[in-house]
């Protein structure tokens, strides 16, 4: 098992070098003149200055969490987990930000000298964040990993090793969540706000310096696109393959292995299914990093879109010879493996060639989720269209439209996803889900390059603007912003539903850890004489499918209105400097940015507390509640109701929003464009409008119900691991 790991460790390591390498690289590159390098400087000190406050508050909550974890499971395992997963995730944001404020500058001084230049920079900057991100994960649980099952000496199935690996995703996804909301408060608010006061009310372009909040607004797409969807992916990528490892270790508990002579393996069923999912994620991380250097534009072409899709096809085709090769090497083709759930029902077989089979569906499942959310993105496509024609009718009808796109986009990735699921449970159950699924995460590098890309050419486009340059460098940084805003869009598709998938088998794991408990009453008294009970006519699992039915929409209104908070307070600063400081307009004052940064830090912090607790309460309230007035069976099975609930309302809300904003962005930019008016028409207003309820939509509530889903789960798991801690 050890010997096994060695390969995976080493691929992490070269992603981290991959990174430390093309860093260098860039920040080796011109920066402009000094007017861009002062503006650069501004949104380098709000970012880290935000980010600093932010985790100082991350890091008071996850100290209480750290010492709840230790306190109730009397270990250290589970409570190192934790802090090596909240650690790295933080790490991966932070360093994600860090880069990117950094390239913005270099990327709007390589735009002013050609279109191909900008695309190189903004796309390496970005590929050093998905490489970490990618990185830093695998070598986090796989590290964690190898101590516990090689100097602790416990073995891969061991429920300390499982409870570790449960913490270890706990304190990914904290972190994560508070990044996405935090910083989706933080981007949004000023976005909004500044939007609201300066195309709207005083008539100047987006990124104007006059207005108060572009700083602010530059700052944010940082911590809330960059640093947030790195936290994000990071703790998807951990919770997906740790899930898959839990699962594989209680699906092929005490089993022997029969190659395809009849001859006893060298490793057992739980060494190699706990040991597979790692495998996938080490050799598409190196897939990845071949894909990075085929994103490049062709002579004379202008397709930016194009080329970056060049780098994940090639990333794609790649992936498959590797899943192969991984396959051969551990669950060879021509092995069959039969399965059969802990209380003796479920009889299922399999074989090699069904997880490879397994692993394409993911890679299709993760091709056709991309394509659909370009679709319903995309300038070039009737979604989009169909609300900048809506536009020209005012206000009311670009946001009925919107909303019409938003809850439509949900169709064909859902079909997709059941299409999915269908196809891998057939080819191999649960396991066969949960493969697909790894191997879609096992691209998370250059998925992240891709979204990445956005926030650097969002911020070039801003310096341009902000240092006043030539006009034909705001028309090349605009179109890499607008190929920016698709490739935002399409990770964000990406990773909900490969989130949603990941929260799946999270359930599984529940599901499956629950009949472990139950068929073994002698190892885990407590749950003696429980059987749960998951059939509808069970009136606490309804219960159950409500509470967690409504706890996405709980939590998304709570961002909504933070963000409508947040953008209030920015539309009075900018406001009142204006009013207060009237030669701002005609650029004989300069604008307070630093004050703006201070309000919507301080509104962002405050109001990612509350909705952030949700989904670590849910569960454990659920419980109470139920078992206060039921059997310990019926709390259970209320508590796994609740997980599905979650599951299937967050996974339609989080892709109706994403789609949705996306789609009320793309119009705003085709009416600038040109269309249906152009820049301060009646129409262009009406779409600043649909922007402003997108916005949040897209960049806050939507992203946010990401690690929110797996929250909910992995609590589910860890209360299921306390309980068993129990001797009555």
């Amino acid at each position: 098992m050890t010997f096994g790991l060695v390969p995976v460790i080493l691929a992490g390591l070269i992603a981290v070098a991959y990174g430390v390498v093309t860093t260098r690289q860039v920040m080796a590159l011109p920066q402009g003149n000094e007017r861009m390098r002062e503006i650069a400087g501004a949104i380098q000190e709000g970012a880290k200055a935000y980010l600093g406050r932010q985790y100082t508050t991350i890091t008071l909550v996850g100290l209480v969490v750290l010492v709840g974890l230790a306190f109730f499971f009397r270990d250290w395992i589970p409570a190192t987990g934790f802090a090596v997963g909240a650690i790295l995730s933080g790490a991966a944001g932070y360093v994600g930000m860090l880069i990117s404020v950094r390239a913005n500058v270099r990327t709007t001084e390589a735009a002013s000298r050609s279109l191909a230049g900008g695309l190189d920079v903004a796309f390496k900057s970005g590929a050093v964040t998905g490489m970490l991100v990618a990185g830093l994960a695998l070598l986090g649980i796989s590290v964690f990993f190898l101590v516990l099952t090689g100097p602790v000496g416990l073995e891969p199935a061991d429920r300390r090793v499982i409870n570790g690996l449960i913490a270890l995703s706990l304190g990914a996804s904290l972190i994560s969540v508070f990044a996405r909301l935090g910083g989706g408060i933080f981007t949004k608010g000023a976005d909004v706000g500044g939007d609201l006061v300066g195309k709207v009310e005083a008539g100047i372009p987006e990124d104007d310096p006059r207005n108060a909040a572009t700083i602010a607004d530059n700052v944010g797409d940082n911590v809330g696109d960059c640093a947030g969807m790195a936290a994000d992916l990071f703790e998807t990528y951990v919770v997906t393959i740790a899930a898959t490892m839990v699962l594989g270790s209680i699906l092929f508990a005490d089993t022997i292995l029969l190659g395809v002579n009849g001859e006893v393996s060298d490793f057992t069923a739980v060494e190699r299914f706990m040991l597979y999912p790692l495998a996938i994620g080490g050799s598409c991380i190196l897939t990845s990093i071949v894909g990075t250097y085929f994103v490049k534009l062709s002579s004379g072409s202008t397709n930016v879109m194009g080329a970056l899709y060049k780098g994940l096809i090639v990333t794609g085709l790649f992936s498959i010879l590797a899943l192969a090769i991984v396959t051969a090497l551990i669950t060879p083709f021509g092995e069959t493996y039969d399965v059969v759930s802990a209380d003796g029902e479920g009889m299922r077989s399999f074989t090699g060639l069904s997880l490879f089979l397994c692993g394409l569906v993911g890679l299709v499942v993760t091709a056709l989720i991309v394509w659909v959310t370009e679709y319903y993105t995309g300038t070039r496509y009737k979604p989009v269209r169909s609300v900048a024609l809506a536009s020209e009718s005012g206000h009311g009808t670009n946001v009925i439209q919107g909303l019409a796109v938003a809850m439509e986009a949900t169709a064909w990735p859902a079909l997709i996803i059941i299409a999915g699921i269908m196809t891998t449970f057939g080819l191999a159950g649960l396991y066969g889900i949960a493969v697909a699924v790894t191997t879609m995460l096992a691209l998370a590098g250059m998925i992240v390059a891709l979204d990445a890309f956005g926030p650097v050419t969002d911020n070039a486009g801003g310096i341009a603007e902000m240092a006043e340059l030539d006009g034909a460098v705001r028309d090349t940084t605009d179109a890499l912003d607008a190929v920016g805003n698709t490739t935002k869009a399409v990770t964000k598709g990406y990773a909900i539903g490969s989130a949603g998938l990941g929260a799946l088998v999270l359930f599984a794991a529940y599901a499956e850890d629950l009949r472990y408990f139950a068929a073994n009453p002698d190892r885990y008294p407590f749950f003696q004489g429980v059987t749960p009970d998951y059939s509808l006519i069970n009136p606490y699992v309804i219960v159950g499918l409500f509470a967690g039915g409504l706890l996405p929409f709980l939590f998304g209104a709570m961002a909504m209105k933070a963000v409508g908070k947040a953008a209030s307070r920015i539309v009075e600063e900018v406001r009142r400097q204006f009013r207060e400081n009237p030669g701002i307009m005609d650029r004989t004052v300069k604008p307070d940015y630093a004050r703006a940064v201070s309000i919507l830090t301080g509104a962002a912090i405050r109001q990612m507390i509350v909705p952030s607790l949700l989904p670590i309460l849910g569960p454990l309230v659920v419980y109470a509640v139920v078992g206060t007035v039921a059997t310990k069976a019926d709390a259970l099975a209320a508590v796994g109701a609740m997980l599905m609930g979650v599951i299937v309302t967050g996974l339609f809300l989080a892709l109706s929003m994403t789609a949705g904003g996306g789609a009320w962005d793309n119009a705003k930019k085709y009416i600038e464009d040109g269309n249906h008016g152009g820049k301060g028409s009646e129409a262009h207003k009406a779409a600043v409008t649909g922007d402003t309820v997108g916005d949040p939509y897209k960049d806050t509530a939507g992203p946010a119900v990401n690690p929110m889903i797996k929250i909910t789960n992995i609590v589910a798991l860890l209360l299921l691991a306390y309980l068993a801690s129990l001797g009555a």
